[in-house]
């Protein structure tokens, strides 16, 4: 067995850790990167860019049906997915090739391993029987995968997950998707567009059920519009091969949904014992990483952890603004530690869902006296003005001892972006009167914040 040095070995290269090894080694420290699969991870490759692709094309199908209403005739709307498949292929993952991200890393004088990385001490961690000693610091960012929950018989037909319909060339007639989160609710929508019949299913009682109930009825509506069936409220409890080669769900109401093709997209799985944390403390079934305000993981002093291993949200957003912390700490840089309070999360559905910090639901459970503050869009000059599309909602929660914000849900075209003002609002914890004592741009969408705010003090 060799031994190497280094010193810093970092343990997964998704956005965050790809980020943390480039910076570290242009500061001139030697780093060590150790990933097993591409380099970038999950959100170039089968999350973010790629999916975003499709939910573009999908959208672009979607306003061209509106137009009979608003500005004309079209002479029918036919989706061509080859178009987006080819583009995710060739612009956005160079068909599933990392070379170019390879050559960017070593270009800053990263030394790349290719292999699973574990560690074997709080300073070590072995690849493929080689050991890599870190002077410094072991930093650990290996993402998560897919979850394939165990339902009976779900070894027996093809699953698809995120992956496989990333990478899909064409598109099944009819599909059955267990899950109405974000991914879940995203890739249906999508499919249903592009002429999929498509079935969701969501043990929750909600679409998205994380988020405001108000979000979820609006993306309901919409996908009602779009031909997708919504079964909420039960879970699948078998699956089987169909007469006709596509797949059979039986769910815990005594019913049964067939389609061509079933996708998973109930969830993602953190693997703590693979990376070998337990030999720092790290309950090894643990579903995340305990990690203190400079992300250095619970009760050991030179290992770090970030982005969805530490549980904040599986977000390549969160996983860049972590990695800052880290280098800024093993640098020894200080500034502002990570605070995780604010966390922003955007859903890609029409009506897109931008939502940060806590729901109402949790903040009554959090603070004592809170109240809320909603405006449809449809009611503000522009969302009138935008007619068939423009459904959303605007809404505030203020803990209203304090006169701040701690979530906000913006909902509508244009929901992530709106988004933007409210996440600084709740990090920054502005007080409500300022928020009310400045102009907003008139005719925009997020001049409904304003009407929002001011519902507050109607309370």
């Amino acid at each position: 067995m060799s031994e190497h040095a280094a010193d810093v070995v970092v343990v997964g290269l998704g956005p965050g850790g790809e980020d943390v090894a480039g910076r570290l080694a242009e500061a001139g420290l030697e780093v060590v990167a150790v990933n097993a699969g591409l380099v970038g991870g999950e959100c170039p490759y089968w999350g973010c860019i790629p999916s975003k692709m499709m939910v573009r094309g999908a959208g672009l199908l979607a306003e061209a049906r509106r137009v009979p209403d608003l500005a004309g005739s079209v002479d029918g709307v036919t989706g061509d997915w080859s178009k987006v498949a080819t583009r995710i292929r060739d612009e956005a993952t160079d068909d599933w090739d990392d070379q170019v991200a390879v050559d960017r890393l070593t270009g800053k004088g990263v030394t790349f391993v290719r292999g699973r990385g574990r560690l074997v001490s709080t300073d070590t961690v072995e690849v493929d029987g080689e050991r890599y000693t870190a002077r410094k610091g072991v930093v650990v960012a290996t993402g998560s995968a897919p979850s394939i929950p165990p339902i009976d018989g779900i070894d027996t037909v093809d699953v698809w997950t995120n992956h496989e319909f990333i990478e899909a060339k064409e598109l099944p007639a009819s599909l059955v998707v267990l899950g109405g989160g974000a991914i879940g609710a995203e890739l249906s929508q999508v499919s249903a567009r592009y002429g999929v019949q498509v079935t969701v299913v969501e043990r929750a009682e909600r679409l998205l059920a994380l988020e405001e109930p108000a979000a979820s009825e609006l993306v309901l509506k919409a996908f009602e519009a779009d031909g997708v069936t919504v079964r909420t409220g039960v879970g699948a409890t078998g699956v089987r091969p169909g007469d006709d080669g596509g797949v059979v769900v039986t769910l815990d109401d005594g019913s049964e949904v067939a389609a061509e093709r079933l996708l998973v997209a109930s969830g993602r799985r953190v693997d703590v014992a693979a990376v070998g944390l337990d030999v720092v403390g790290v309950d090894p079934h643990a579903h995340a990483v305990p990690v203190d305000e400079w992300c250095r993981v619970e009760g050991a002093e030179q290992v770090w952890a970030l982005g969805d291993v530490v549980g904040h949200g599986a977000f390549t957003h969160m996983s860049m603004f972590e990695a800052d912390v880290v280098v800024r700490d093993l640098l020894g840089q200080g500034g502002e530690p990570a605070t995780w309070h604010a966390i922003p999360r955007v859903t890609f559905t029409d009506p897109e869902v931008g939502a940060v910090g806590l729901t109402e639901a949790q903040a009554r459970e959090q603070y004592p006296n809170v109240r809320v503050g909603s405006t449809p869009l449809e009611s503000t000059t522009r969302g009138w003005i935008h007619g068939p599309g423009g459904a959303g909602v605007i809404h505030v929660v203020e803990d209203a001892d304090r006169g701040v914000l701690v979530g906000a849900t913006s909902v509508g075209p244009c929901g992530g972006e709106v988004l933007g003002f409210l996440a600084l609002a709740v990090h920054a914890r502005i007080p409500v009167s300022t928020m009310l004592a400045m102009p907003y741009a008139y005719p925009t969408f997020h001049r409904g914040i304003e009407t929002a705010l001011k519902a507050l003090r109607d309370q």
